[in-house]
């Protein structure tokens, strides 16, 4: 017997967002950073008071928010009129956080089938789930943005028969595959963020730039890698923020692996750590590494070649340029560096946003970049690497997982400074 609960319809002045969200875990948090050796005039970090709060779009689903899905409404309609289909099914955990601005309908990180599925169509905006996740994703995650439910009992296979109806006999897309729909990408329809989604990219890119900082200055060699990835994620945690990544490796490890999963392995000298941090379904990656005693040569001479590589593919990375140029920038800065064949043994990255990485770039990718598209890049060499998080601007990228207080090098290139994160000395 099929339910329908549709009571979950608010003003603009209704429900927030998150109620949990209006209660950040830390107020005020003070942070006293310990003295660090590095290659600026100063070798102390101090850290001031901090008062970190959600960006104003999130406070509360205020006209902003309503008018965001309202644009997001439009261009799933055009993509409909493109594909000729009535009804599409969003299901894909980041396309439903983007549609919904941040709703989670996920239960587990590790699939990115939700638990819940979103069916718009030209006049309309739906979730169809069951009764189990219902309630939360009408307390919590979609109530007072438009959408009518369409719940089930969770023991009935009922989602396929309801978004039929839905349909009212036209043809169905859906993100995922589905029986009895067409499935449709609608990745193009992402690309472009919003302001407002960049603002809340920006908290999210400070705050997780913060952790890795905080983490890296509060590990301690002798520890383990598991250890020291539980340093990282108890500040993603604390902050709100989900890990969908972590990655830490330590001395011999940083070179002989390009995704070291933690282990066991106790730090000696040096440690790199890798993030992955998720929220209203954007995702940051950054890299950061922390070296315990004088830096070698050899390492000093390898970070400020990845980082240069970096500043290349970063000041490359403009509205309206191919992307496999931007890899043969890259690629060719490698070689100009002395490391003509490291950009072989991993991935370089490419555009990100609702995705880790929409997908890795290389020299045949023929796809342009558009407006405020988001990007990770993360040239490594071996021992090193550099990541960040960054959106394509018509000014120039902003980078958003930079933090103030991490020690950086400054590459000129292109008639630019950039800055990128350097290894931090301790």
């Amino acid at each position: 017997m099929l339910q329908r609960l549709n009571i979950f319809l608010y003003n603009h002045n209704g429900r927030s967002l998150d109620s949990n969200l209006l209660k950040p875990t830390c107020r005020t948090k003070r942070l006293v950073g310990p003295k660090v050796r590095q290659r600026s005039a100063s070798n102390t970090i101090a850290y001031e008071t901090r008062r970190w709060s959600l960006p104003t779009a999130c406070r509360e689903k205020n006209v902003t928010v309503v008018e965001e899905i309202r644009e997001k409404h439009r261009r799933l309609v055009e993509l409909m009129d493109r594909e000729r289909i009535d009804a599409l099914a969003i299901t894909n955990v980041g396309n439903f956080a983007w549609l919904t601005c941040g709703g989670a309908n996920w239960v587990g990180t590790s699939s990115d089938v939700g638990a819940a599925t979103a069916v718009v169509t030209r006049d309309a905006k739906y979730i169809v789930c069951n009764n189990i996740e219902a309630p939360r994703l009408a307390d919590e995650e979609v109530g007072g943005l438009g959408f009518e439910f369409r719940t089930f009992p969770w023991h009935e296979d009922a989602a396929g028969r309801i978004i039929s109806k839905i349909a009212d006999g036209g043809a169905i897309g859906s993100d995922v595959p589905m029986e009895g729909a067409r499935t449709v990408s609608i990745d193009a329809c992402r690309q472009s963020l919003t302001e407002s989604e960049i603002e809340r990219y920006k908290w999210l890119g400070a705050n997780a730039g913060q952790c890795l900082s905080l983490a890296c200055r509060e590990i301690e060699p002798s520890m383990t890698e598991f250890e020291i990835a539980a340093v990282l994620d108890k500040h993603i945690y604390a902050r709100g923020i989900v890990p969908t990544l972590t990655l830490v490796a330590v001395d011999e490890r940083i070179g002989r692996y390009r995704h070291p999963i933690p282990t066991d392995q106790k730090l000696e000298r040096v440690a790199m750590l890798v993030t992955g941090a998720r929220k209203w379904g954007l995702i940051v990656s950054a890299t950061r590494l922390v070296h315990f005693g004088p830096l070698s040569d050899d390492l000093r001479r390898r970070h400020d070649a990845v980082a240069r590589v970096d500043a290349a593919l970063i000041a490359s990375t403009r509205p309206g340029a191919r992307m496999g140029d931007i890899f043969g920038r890259g690629v060719a800065v490698y070689a100009e560096a002395g490391f003509a064949d490291e950009w072989k043994l991993h991935h370089q990255g490419g555009p990100t946003g609702y995705r880790a990485r929409e997908f890795r770039v290389h020299e045949g990718s023929d796809a342009v970049v558009v407006a405020n598209q988001a990007f990770a890049w993360n040239p490594s060499i071996t021992g090193t690497k550099c990541e960040d998080t960054i959106v394509a601007t018509a000014s120039g990228a902003v980078i958003l997982s930079e933090t103030a207080d991490w020690p950086k090098v400054s590459i000129e290139i292109g008639g630019a400074t950039i800055a990128r994160p350097d290894i931090l000395l301790r």
